[in-house]
């Protein structure tokens, strides 16, 4: 559904067919396909706002599945990989495949897998020259070990580099980690130090390269996508291992390698940060470029700048999207940081859409918690309402809760509660609780004196209170005087004649 809510995006924004299936890897067919059934639905109208995610599951239902077979030469492919590089001819290794090893596939079969291994010859490309606004290239560089003066040790650092392709005018930051956030914050920076948004934006693949080698995000794409429909522009990735498709910001990133970073040494990022913004505006940006022949700054300001999507009234706020597991205490764990989700959503995977204020949590489609993001690490973030009932009346009833529904009730069961809580409180609270919960069934003024019997005869349990209520004996008087306790005093339990017979009278001895 995110696929085909981009492909609608991009359908209103005026693309053509033949560019939404280069950049989606789809068949114009496909395309087509979609295009037709969008607007029998209504759905390319502008005016309305575009369907969201769910709108478009319930409208299409359950997506074919293309099948997959895997090729009948798949098993032998150390061997055939083998002879592709001595030379061996394709109808050779097919016969060798027979003779050798049994094979009974088609020569077809041999035939596609073999070009799938070879080596395909050098292409030809062409220049693309793009108007004023209408593309910009982004991309990572590595510049080596940076201090950080937040942890205090040396770091390995990345420069981000944006590129305009009409002006080459660049913006350019650098930072410790590739991450979600991090790469959604350098765009926003980007298009606020430009005055204004390019209507597509050209990264790394976003597919592969993108998602595993470059943000190490699993669930970027998402993401990205959401940030490029909030600012207006297009994402036009670039096929895997193709770097001149994306020439001039690779160009950017070595420039600055070479040209600013290389043989220079900074106290710290910080400082290196403030060095490369004058460096941008004044070196990168007034020497003439040797494509354009022209300074990138001047270009950018005379015809580029203009020609900008204006900038959204509001900045994007989602920062990332991350798959997050359901511990058995109902919290999901997010830098290091714990949210409750509802209990029946224990041991599943949700998504978890991370703004800069607010975390969302999603099960598919289906909004099921959201919370105030948490700024410290080690924070819970807990609603009671996600616990079982049992569980959740536990830990809402906390000692000093339960210290003033007593006391409200009655000196004698403010006092049973005191002298319950006073002894191990964790063990006793469960006790207190229902001593508490009978007010439900017999009302204040009979646990009341319930309590005031159990004190009485010094004896102030759950047990003793509910067995006086069962025996209505709160409705008794309590006895004039306290029942006498016994003074326990040690005696021997049999005479000691027993043990050593009659006394001997020490006077008739001496006599």
């Amino acid at each position: 559904m995110n696929y085909l809510r981009e492909l609608l995006y991009r359908l209103r924004a005026g693309e053509s067919q033949r560019r939404i299936a280069k950049d989606l890897k789809l068949s114009r067919t496909t395309v087509s396909k979609y295009q037709a059934w969008a607007e029998a639905q209504g759905y390319l109208d502008a005016t309305q706002p575009l369907p969201d995610a769910a709108t478009l599951a319930a409208a299409w239902g359950e997506p074919p599945q293309p099948p997959s077979v895997a090729s009948s030469v798949e098993p032998y492919r150390e061997v055939v990989q083998a002879w592709v590089e001595q030379g061996v001819e394709m109808t050779a290794i097919w016969q060798h495949l027979q003779d050798d090893h049994h094979y009974r596939g088609s020569y077809s079969a041999v035939r596609r897998f073999v070009n799938q291994l070879r080596v395909k010859s050098p292409e030809v490309f062409v220049r693309v020259h793009t108007a004023p606004g209408e593309e910009a290239q982004v991309d990572f560089g590595s510049v080596g070990q940076l201090y950080d003066p937040v942890s205090g040790r040396l770091r390995n650092a990345y420069v981000f580099v944006a590129t305009l392709c009409y002006s080459r005018h660049q913006y350019a930051e650098l930072v410790f980690d590739q991450k979600t956030a991090t790469w959604i914050e350098l765009h926003h920076r980007a298009f606020e130090s430009w005055g204004g948004v390019p209507r597509r934006i050209v990264p790394d693949n976003l597919k592969a390269a993108v998602l595993q080698a470059l943000i190490h995000d699993p669930i970027l794409g998402e993401a990205y996508r959401r940030m490029a429909q909030h600012y207006g522009f297009v994402i036009s990735p670039t096929r895997p291992r193709t770097p001149q498709h994306k020439g001039k910001v690779e160009s950017g990133v070595h420039y600055i390698q070479r040209n600013f970073m290389a043989g220079r040494e900074f106290l710290d990022i910080q400082v290196a940060n403030q060095h490369l913004r004058t460096w941008v505006q004044e070196r990168a940006g007034v020497r003439e470029h040797g494509t354009t022949h022209q300074a990138p700054l001047a270009l950018f300001q005379a015809h580029e700048q203009a020609a900008l999507l204006p900038l959204p009234e509001t900045p994007f706020t989602l920062r990332e999207v991350k798959p997050v597991m359901v511990h058995p205490d109902c919290h999901v764990r997010l830098d290091k940081s714990y949210y409750s989700v509802p209990y029946r959503y224990v041991g599943q995977t949700l998504d978890a859409y991370i703004s800069e204020r607010i975390v969302e949590i999603y099960h598919g489609l289906e909004l099921v918690a959201t919370h105030e993001r948490s700024l410290q690490p080690g924070e819970w973030r807990t609603r009671l309402a996600d616990y079982p009932e049992p569980k959740a009346a536990y830990l809402e009833h906390t000692p000093a809760h339960c210290q003033r529904v007593a006391t409200r009730l009655g000196a004698a069961t403010s006092q049973v509660v005191e002298t319950l809580l006073g002894d191990r409180p964790l063990d006793r609270l469960r006790s207190v609780q229902a001593i508490l919960r009978l007010e439900e069934s017999v009302g204040g003024e009979r646990l009341e004196a319930a309590c005031a019997r159990a004190l009485h005869f010094a004896d102030p349990s759950y047990r003793r209170i509910k067995a006086i209520l069962n025996a209505a004996l709160d409705r008794e008087p309590l006895p004039d005087q306290a029942p006498a306790v016994p003074e326990h005093k040690h005696a021997f339990a049999r005479a000691s004649a027993e043990f050593f017979g009659a006394t001997v009278d020490t006077e008739e001895v001496s006599a």
